[in-house]
């Protein structure tokens, strides 16, 4: 009979008297012994593989042929959008035939998922750069000039060439209103946020009810609001500072609800140890709290500030139009970029729209820059330190090291009674230790009084008993009485009161 080894894969002759059952058993426990063995791997469902790459682009030469079939020869189908929605939809459809031919149902969709993440990435990606390219390239006329960045509108007209005039002043009026805004807003929106995540209750759930409503608010309500407030109530003129009320209010819900989401995600077992500490609560939310959370409450910051920067009908209402330079925000009006942009592709000039244009990409390019900005300001997320902050732990430790080592040398012991000897050594085996004398040392177990006890009892004006040497074997005369305020440690036997002459 013929057993096939599993582990080898080539077939062995087993004796010709063994029985039919014996060899069944064996093959069955080398079959398991053998899947015992193998070690189990984990199925792969990421990376690029062969076929997953050929299943692909298999797929989406498929899906374009099924639909150009579609829309040419067997469907009366017509229109763009239809065409790209009906090749997609044949592409997905194929490709999950192709992959589970390879893969169970599990990795069909993993691999079908996959693919539509990856396609709305790639979606929302092409969109962005097909708007901020379309901005720079229909601006590239008046961006090479330097007057563009320098010099204001006010000399300058609708007919004027490139050369004169330009969006300085717009510049400078979005960053002043820009910086009243995160002046009002940082400070209260992250500390109407730590209320709604430190202090529960009926009223912080109210107050996140209306911050929650607030996200839905017009632009053109929180216009009307300040300038209802501020410029008729109180009869003061428009100006920067208006404006900057009007964004703040923009602005406000996005950064609490952000930072109230991002402080959420903070755990909860490094507020226990702080508080486990004794620390207090505003101690744990300033130490432990905000520092942890510090990068995704920049990323609250920015998403205020871009809801806010963009604003036009707001600034329109609060801080009117001009076309010179204004740095007071207090007095007068004032412009901001979107809204210079708005006024100048209304012109049917194509040098005023030159300069709509190039004010876009300025705008986006300020934009990109407050986000590099925060985004250095933040640091990294919780547990990932930049150079800067490592360097500052480092520094940290070592004071912290040093501090320890001081409290720990020699000089410092807290129970320290006795004063060194001239040797600097420790005489006294059972003193206090650091070359100290301990008055409480106990007695030498022979009975004999140490130098130490002859040379305090010379001190003290005592007199020693003089005469022979005791034998061997003799008992050791023994000193006089230690004063009543005064008690010695006697010999192995235990604790004696010598001015009672009592044994403990």
């Amino acid at each position: 009979m013929t057993v096939v080894d599993l582990e080898k894969g080539a077939p062995q002759n087993a004796p010709q008297d063994a029985p039919k059952s014996t060899t069944v058993i064996a093959s069955a426990a080398t079959s398991a012994a053998s899947a015992a063995a193998l070690p189990d791997l984990p199925r792969r469902i990421g990376g690029v593989t062969r076929s997953g790459v050929l299943s692909v682009f298999g797929a989406a030469a498929s899906g374009l042929c099924v639909t150009v079939l579609l829309f040419g020869e067997l469907a009366p189908f017509s229109g763009a959008m239809g065409f790209f929605v009906t090749a997609y939809l044949s592409f997905l459809g194929i490709y999950a035939v192709l992959t589970g031919l390879e893969e169970d149902g599990q990795a069909v969709r993993d691999r079908v998922m996959t693919v539509v993440l990856w396609s709305a990435g790639g979606l929302m990606f092409a969109a962005l750069t097909m708007v901020v390219g379309f901005t720079a390239w229909r601006g590239r006329e008046a961006l090479p000039h330097a007057n563009f960045f320098t010099q204001d509108m006010q000399a300058a007209g609708p007919l004027d060439p490139l050369t004169n005039g330009g969006i300085a002043h717009a510049m400078l009026g979005t960053l002043i209103m820009i910086a009243i805004a995160l002046a009002i807003t940082v400070p209260l929106g992250l500390a109407c946020a730590v209320y709604l995540n430190q202090i529960p209750g009926r009223f912080s759930r109210f107050v996140r009810t209306i911050v929650e409503a607030m996200t839905a608010l017009p632009s053109i309500v929180a216009g009307l609001m300040v300038y209802a407030v501020w410029i008729l109530g109180l009869g003061m003129q428009k100006s920067g500072l208006a404006a900057g009320f009007a964004i703040s209010v923009m602005m406000l819900p996005i950064v609490i609800r952000a930072a109230d989401v991002v402080l959420r995600l903070v755990p909860g077992n490094l507020t226990e140890a702080s508080e486990a500490l004794g620390a207090p609560r505003w101690r744990t939310v300033w130490h432990v709290v905000l520092p942890t959370a510090r990068s995704g409450l920049a990323t609250a910051v920015i998403l205020g500030t871009a809801r806010g920067i963009g604003e036009t009908s707001p600034v329109l209402l609060t801080a009117g139009f001009t076309a010179a330079l204004n740095a007071d925000p207090t007095n007068g009006p004032m412009v901001s970029l979107p809204l210079a942009v708005f006024n100048f592709v209304k012109s049917p000039e194509p040098t005023m729209i030159a300069r709509g244009f190039g004010a876009a990409a300025v705008l986006m390019a300020l934009v990109l820059v407050l986000f590099v900005i925060a985004r250095v300001i933040g640091g990294r997320g919780p547990g990932h330190q930049n150079k800067r902050q490592a360097r500052r732990a480092a520094r940290a430790s070592r004071r912290d090291t040093t501090r320890f080592a001081e409290l720990h040398t020699p000089g410092l012991e807290l129970f320290e009674t006795g004063a060194a000897d001239d040797s600097g050594e420790n005489n006294d085996p059972g003193g206090a230790g650091n070359g100290a004398t301990s008055h409480d040392a106990p007695a030498p177990d022979n009975g004999e009084q140490s130098p130490e006890d002859n040379a305090l009892a010379a001190e003290d004006g005592e007199g020693l008993p003089q005469g022979p040497a005791p034998a061997d074997g003799d008992p050791a005369p023994q000193g006089p009485p230690a004063p009543a305020d005064e008690s010695r440690t006697g010999g192995a036997g235990g604790n004696s009161d010598l001015a009672t002459g009592d044994s403990h």
